[in-house]
């Protein structure tokens, strides 16, 4: 008997939810199997996908394989139209453990194969227990799934269904619990967290839950994984100014920096609300860097169009890019939209922003020479700061605790101590 194999692509809640599937398969008696826990963000992002299937089956000729993830979740047919695939199971079906169940005893045949249900029928996001993953000294907590907006690019909520919030109480007891088993840091995770609460009794704020979370708790630090700006809440802003335990880095959903292109993509701010969020949230805590996505040649996007975008890098003092060149997505609206950029000028615009988050990486690196930080050790020679910046240790250091360090320099895009 061997136990399952489970790979994972794509985002961070995916991660989390590779880990919850495991203690399930486990309790399942589940042996034998290779499951794949798919993105569906891009169509490069499916192709890795069926890449990775294809090389799982050469490498486990005699083990079942199992398809889920949003890739899945979207295209079902397609996934159990692969030779290789043994059965496809969707976002909500990989969560319940009567679905673990039935995948450990032997298959009935093809009415089987296929277990995907309509994700938009949804209604409520468990709040999984799981230890943690990733290092012994951070981990990840869903506090919600699916996506209420329809960004016209965007395929996600296809595959994650509507917003669904983790009540409170429930998000207060995991961290507790992981609190108690030494994990020095918590990030909240979700597909889009600004949301959070907006299905639960009286409307809560993602800022109320971070303020909960803090009030109710002694986890020493607390990190945000990702946020859309123009939802956030005074008291998050709040928190941001006063609690020294929710640390000063925030990745933003801001996606492109021109006002027409982000109205055709059907997102909610425009770019004076990027730049005034993060003058103001710099203002509140000096401290602060951020992150970004940002997507490149987007149907209709001129030269004019993307040099603003290039020029929120800087208007914003964004820090870690995260650059997608476009995709069009089937079933998208944004997919309808011909699509006149040439594919060699989108690759050119994607590194011209990637350089540019090279040169301020460089320049956040630079400027943390002398200064003292308080460093989460993930291995022996390796920790980050609060702002999520590596940093290389001369000497070996206790794996999960925080440790003081003054910064001598940088190598690469490592910060040294």
């Amino acid at each position: 008997m061997s136990a399952p194999k489970f790979t994972t692509l794509g985002c961070r809640l995916n991660a989390y939810e590779t880990e919850a599937m495991k203690d399930l398969a486990e309790a399942a008696g589940m042996d034998n199997a290779v499951v794949v826990n798919t993105c569906a963000v891009t169509q490069e992002a499916v192709r890795k996908a069926r890449q990775e299937i294809r090389r799982l089956r050469r490498e486990n000729p005699d083990a079942r394989v199992i398809v889920t993830g949003c890739a899945a979740q979207i295209d079902p047919a397609s996934f159990a139209a692969m030779d290789e695939v043994d059965a496809v199971i969707g976002n909500t079906e990989k969560m319940a453990p009567d679905t673990w169940k039935g995948l450990a005893g032997d298959f009935i045949g093809e009415t089987e194969k296929v277990q995907v249900n309509d994700i938009m029928s949804v209604t409520e996001t468990a709040g999984h227990l799981i230890d943690g993953f990733g290092s012994r000294s951070r981990a990840y907590v869903q506090v919600q799934n699916g996506c209420d907006h329809r960004c016209t690019f965007c395929i996600i909520p296809y595959g994650r269904g509507n917003s669904r919030s983790v009540p409170a109480g429930v998000v207060v007891d995991q961290i507790r619990r992981l609190e108690d088993q030494g994990y020095n840091e918590v990030v909240l995770t979700g597909v889009d967290l600004t949301s959070w609460g907006a299905d639960l009794p009286g409307e809560p704020r993602l800022g109320d839950l971070v303020m909960r979370i803090l009030r109710l708790t002694d986890v020493p630090r607390l990190r945000i994984s990702s946020i859309d700006s123009i939802e956030a809440d005074d008291n998050l802003m709040l928190a941001i100014a006063s609690e020294p335990r929710l640390m000063p880095h925030l990745h933003l959903s801001l996606q492109h920096g021109d006002d027409l292109i982000l109205k055709r993509m059907k997102r909610r701010h425009l770019r004076d609300d990027a730049i005034r969020f993060c003058e103001e949230a710099r203002r509140l805590r000096p401290e602060m860097t951020f992150g970004a996505d940002i997507i490149a040649g987007f149907p209709t996007e001129s030269e004019a169009h993307f040099e603003n975008s290039l020029k929120l890098v800087s208007d914003c003092d964004l820090t870690w890019l995260h650059v997608f060149p476009y995709s069009a997505r089937p079933g998208t609206p944004a997919a309808r939209i011909p699509q006149q950029i040439n594919g060699n000028v989108i690759k050119e615009r994607a590194a011209r922003l990637r350089a540019a988050g090279e040169s301020q990486v460089q320049a956040h690196l630079a400027a943390q020479a002398g200064r003292d930080h308080a460093v989460l050790m993930e291995a022996p020679d390796m920790g980050r700061t609060e702002q999520f910046t590596e940093v290389r240790f001369a000497a070996p250091q206790p794996v999960g605790q925080i440790v003081q360090a003054r910064i001598t320099g940088f190598d690469g895009q490592q910060l040294t101590a």
